[in-house]
């Protein structure tokens, strides 16, 4: 394969929001080339049918069938595998296609959005998930976290991290890491509709969404367990994490809010340089004079923070949107490093702001 030549990549699960933002990033990608959206409900049908915004990119294209995309690929051909498949049935479904990967001799690299290879142990996982994990044996070729504070590129593959985590433990982690962090966090998040999935539910039904705010699963949501593990990892510590997530009237976009005692008093001045100082050399996170707001970073792949303190209490702010940093654009983001790409490849369009 030349230095330049397309990169191949396949969508499993390609019809839901995550699947669809997914596509649309792929089809625009200046490396990465849609070879497959796998739908096992709609395969046979137009991409176009299932996502109109993405008509005049898709033409004719049409999902394929999980059975029959390998077949397009020659021995020894590179793969950028993304799974947008659910919870609970990704870690199978990934299983079975590196099985065939591998019989073809496949260069592949995964990037899944799934909750199901954000722990090291199918133990951990069963734990929050209360179901048997897919795929145990792969767990150990994963590694789960932001590319922000990733050590180094993995060798295989990436379970990225939820929407809420993303933008709590980018809010979170700098705190921790300098050792300002007292023994507690109290992270509240406020997600858009989007992230709770195409298939309507009562939470998500637009008459009760529209012009409502409401708290659910408060200091019970499984996200916690995921934010504390990523914060440790990332940070060196985990103080105990207390979440309260929220359902927003809007489609798209999470905001956090981080709040902590700090160890000891710290200027505003101080903990801004802090942020600043750990995020100098990521392209997708913007340290900000002020406060963040939701659509300066909504249809985009950035995270803005602002941060404020009365002392001896720090107030962190992150903003992101849910489908594109927080899954379909993180993955991309990954992918772009597994594969030895420019981090910031098919990802730099800004925001629109006015939606």
């Amino acid at each position: 394969m030349s230095a330049e030549a397309p990169i191949r990549a396949v969508v499993l699960g390609a019809t839901g929001y995550v699947g669809g933002e997914l596509l649309r990033l792929l089809m625009a990608h200046p490396r990465f080339m849609l070879a497959a959206a796998v739908s096992e409900s709609r395969a046979g049908e137009p991409i176009a049918a299932a996502f109109p915004q993405l008509a005049a990119a898709a033409g004719a294209a049409v999902f394929a069938s999980a059975d029959t995309w390998i077949e397009d690929f020659g021995r020894g051909d590179a793969l950028a595998l993304f799974s947008a498949a659910p919870h609970g049935t990704a870690a199978a479904q990934i299983a079975r296609t590196l099985e065939r990967a591998a019989a073809r001799d496949l260069v592949v690299h995964v990037v899944d959005a799934s909750a199901d290879f954000r722990y090291d142990s199918a133990a951990d996982y069963e734990a929050v998930y209360g179901q048997k994990h897919g795929a145990p044996d792969l767990l150990a070729d994963f590694v789960c976290s932001v590319p922000e504070h990733a050590t180094a590129t993995p060798a295989a593959h990436v379970g990225h991290p939820g929407c809420f985590a993303t933008a709590a433990v980018l809010a979170a982690v700098p705190l921790v890491a300098a050792g300002l962090a007292g023994d507690d966090l109290f992270v509240t998040g406020i997600t858009g509709s989007t992230g709770s999935g195409r298939h309507p539910q009562p939470g998500t039904h637009h008459p009760e969404r529209h012009s409502n705010l409401y708290a659910y699963k408060p200091l019970a949501h499984r996200h916690a367990p995921e934010m504390t593990a990523l914060i440790r990892a990332a940070g060196g510590r985990a103080p105990a994490v207390h979440f309260v997530p929220h359902s927003g009237p809007f489609a798209r976009g999470i905001h956090v809010t981080v709040l902590a005692k700090t160890v000891r008093p710290v200027s505003e001045d101080a903990l801004r340089s802090i942020y600043a100082d750990a995020y100098a050399d990521a392209p997708f996170v913007q340290v900000i004079d002020g406060l963040p707001r939701i659509k300066d970073v909504v249809s985009s792949n950035y995270c803005r923070i602002g941060i404020t303190t009365d002392g001896d209490t720090a107030g962190v702010f992150a903003v992101i949107d849910n489908l594109v940093k927080g899954a379909a654009g993180g993955a991309v983001q990954w992918m772009n490093r597994l594969f030895g790409l420019p981090e910031t490849a098919g990802l730099t369009a800004a925001a629109p702001a006015w939606i």
